[in-house]
């Protein structure tokens, strides 16, 4: 598959950061100087502030060195699907000793990643609906670990917008399906929270933390 994002820099922190990111996410992409012609499949280019004024493209997106490159690689993904926004962006999680998360926009997957840590697992799903608009917004949580579900079930009702619905799913299945057609281990838990983010689950309750502190209040 040819690339359709281009990373059009020199600045070695600003490569770095954005080719880690891609990377992670499996995007494929093409590594630029900003003074060279971009090929005719390159849809979005990505560049500095400084080295834009080197660059002729319909569509070229500016990334800062200090920000989180999420929001920018976020971007460039919803110009490959001729996308603004999303109408549902759903967030699965597989909780566990490690945490699979994936982000789901429109029935596409997006991103597909393991957590080592419930922060971290917390931390991306915050950042991931922050950074992609949508009308719905759902959160969907495996229910075969009880003992982290509720734990991560109690950070995302702090920490989340009470605007974002968050849902308890049974994934009973997934992980077998995962054990068959996924032979690396590093990848079974992110891919099982695919599957979790694709079925339909129970709704959770939010505000949950605020009733438990006003009754010991």
């Amino acid at each position: 598959m040819r690339a359709e994002i281009a990373v059009a820099t020199v600045s070695g922190k600003a490569y770095y950061l954005l080719v880690s990111e891609l990377k992670r996410r499996g995007l494929n992409f093409l590594s630029l100087k900003p003074t060279d012609r971009a090929p005719l499949n390159v849809k979005v280019v990505i560049t500095t502030a400084e080295e834009r004024p080197l660059i002729t493209h319909p569509n070229i997106l500016i990334f800062q060195e200090e920000a989180d490159p999420t929001e920018v690689i976020d971007k460039a993904v919803r110009i490959l699907e001729g996308k603004q926004g999303y109408g549902r962006v759903v967030v699965g999680v597989d909780p566990g000793r490690t945490f699979g998360v994936a982000v789901v926009g429109d029935g596409t997957v997006l991103e597909a990643v393991n957590c080592a840590s419930l922060r971290e697992t917390v931390d991306t799903v915050s950042k991931a609906l922050d950074g992609l608009q949508a009308k719905i917004q759902q959160v969907k949580i495996g229910d075969g670990d009880p003992q982290h579900t509720k734990r991560l079930l109690d950070q995302l009702d702090r920490t989340l917008p009470k605007g974002v619905m968050i849902e308890m799913v049974h994934e009973a299945g997934t992980s077998r399906i995962i054990r068959e057609t996924t032979h690396r281990r590093e990848l079974r838990d992110a891919m099982s929270a695919v599957k979790i983010a694709e079925r339909s689950g129970r709704v959770y309750p939010r505000g949950k933390q605020d009733e438990a502190h006003r009754r010991k209040g």
